[in-house]
């Protein structure tokens, strides 16, 4: 990347590219780009020196010196822009260099030792986890994350200062499924978290997937390691290149993994538990970020963060109770001594079925109420009967329309045909607006979730002003 004074990114706003772009800024480059609305994330990039803009008039868009510069122009694509964006096709036209974002990151990762998280689910809070384990424990390391890890306050870790002797920083990266973008990686070591299926409209069907994932596997470095979920696939433990390690984890030794936890009990919001990995069994280990879930995440991250940097047990058990989560990951946003109001990005039924059964876990006999927004068109189409079994783990669902993202409307799929077929007591279609109002007057509930990978998390701070001012009405009264 050293060739490159200017990187003109189409897309900064995304989770991914907006990491990208702070690792640049870093380095010395000059970084700029486009996205489509503003939001809390481009408003930050915006704070941190970056130049953004939100309107598309093709090259008159476009800064001066990325005009001016194309020889040491890197342009960075995000597969979310449409195949009509006018800035794109002048770039196009004039023959810049553009690189997806996983392009980009594979060049990064090159030569590097590197711990990839991929799977269907669960991928940015271990990646996160990750990450965190090796920062807290002291191992030189960078990441870059699709979520922004509470610990850091950032997407992005970048590494320390090298110094004399010093060993060449462990490089933590989400590697992404979608558009098999994960296959520019080259890893050291492998999480896979889940293969289920999701993004159909990519693969077609879930054999596809699993091809792919088998593809992400075999890339795998000699002497390496795969740490793979017990429910996944398991012809893609078969893939893995003769030399590397295969370890399966999962949350009980039932399963037969070699990876457990045992001893699993809540207390307050924390989870204790003990693990049984790599380098003996930790006892007592206190997880303040809740679901069972998380628990099996944390088991895949202490094996890579002890496998890749040494970590200790002692460093570890230290390291676990301070880790504080990624924001819209189980994120607690009002607790009060009567309701409580939870934020999750959960977007697959088998995501939005772990979060709300370690919910019943923490407040058992407690009223739920779920508002959901689905995610695309196509993954509401695929997985209608899975969103609908899911969520009717709860007592009343609220919807809402669906999030298009990069989709245009298909016939006949909406957010209805999901709510057909739940069976929860209390279920309803609303908007946003009418959702707002209902959280002003109506509190027949105990616990309150918003689930949603797209722009559900807008509600979140009016929600939280209104349960809040309540709460402190309640009180004075």
């Amino acid at each position: 990347m050293k060739p490159f004074r200017y990187i003109y990114f189409l897309g900064i706003g995304g989770i991914g590219m907006s990491a990208l772009a702070r690792w640049f800024q870093a380095s010395g480059q000059q970084v700029s780009g486009y996205d489509k609305t503003p939001t809390p994330l481009t408003d930050a990039l915006q704070a941190e020196g970056i130049v953004v803009h939100f309107e598309d008039q093709g090259a008159a868009s476009l800064p001066e010196e990325v005009r001016q510069h194309k020889a040491q122009t890197l342009v960075v694509l995000t597969p979310a822009i449409p195949a009509d964006h006018q800035e794109w096709a002048w770039l196009v036209q004039q023959g810049y260099d553009i690189r997806k974002r996983s392009q980009v990151l594979g060049v990064l990762t090159q030569g590097q030792p590197t711990i990839a998280v991929a799977g269907t689910h669960g991928k940015t809070t271990t990646s996160s986890m990750v990450a965190h384990l090796l920062h807290h424990a002291g191992v030189p390391c960078a990441a870059f994350l699709g979520g922004i890890a509470v610990n850091l306050g950032s997407n992005l870790l970048l590494p320390p200062v090298p110094q004399p002797g010093q060993p060449t920083p462990l490089i933590v990266v989400e590697a992404d499924e979608y558009d098999r973008s994960f296959l520019t990686l080259h890893p050291t070591i492998a999480i896979v978290t889940s293969t289920d299926a999701d993004h159909l409209d990519i693969y077609g069907d879930q054999a596809a997937l699993i091809e792919s994932f088998r593809q992400f596997v075999s890339q795998i470095q000699p002497g390496g390691t795969l740490l793979l979920n017990h429910i996944a696939d398991a012809s893609v433990a078969a893939a893995a290149p003769a030399g590397v390690r295969v370890l399966r984890y999962g949350l009980s030794a039932e399963q037969g993994p070699d990876l457990y936890a045992d001893n699993i009990t809540t207390q307050g919001h924390r989870f204790h538990f003990d693990l049984h990995g790599s380098a003996g069994a930790v006892p007592n280990l206190e997880l303040a970020v809740p679901g069972y879930h998380n628990v099996e995440n944390m088991l895949a991250a202490a094996a890579a963060s002890q496998l890749a940097g040494g970590v200790e047990n002692a460093q570890l058990a230290a390291a676990v109770a301070a880790y504080r989560g990624v924001k819209r990951r189980f994120e607690f946003i009002v607790t009060s001594p009567d309701k409580v109001y939870v934020d999750d990005y959960a977007h697959h039924p088998r995501e939005i079925e772990a979060f709300l059964r370690s919910l019943r876990a923490l407040y058992p006999g407690k009223k739920l109420r779920v508002i959901f927004q689905p995610h695309l068109f196509t993954r509401t189409r695929d997985f209608a009967p899975g969103f609908a079994e899911s969520l009717s783990l709860a007592d009343e669902v609220v919807l809402l329309d669906i999030y298009p993202a990069r989709e245009k409307p298909l016939p006949g799929v909406t957010s209805a045909i999901i709510l057909n077929q739940i069976t929860a007591p209390q279920k309803s279609l609303q908007t946003k607006a009418e959702v707002l109002e209902a959280a002003a007057h109506d509190a027949d509930y105990d616990v309150l979730a918003t689930v949603g990978a797209g722009d559900i998390d807008t509600l979140v701070p009016e929600l939280r002003a209104l349960l809040t001012a309540r709460w402190r009405q309640n009180t004075l009264l």
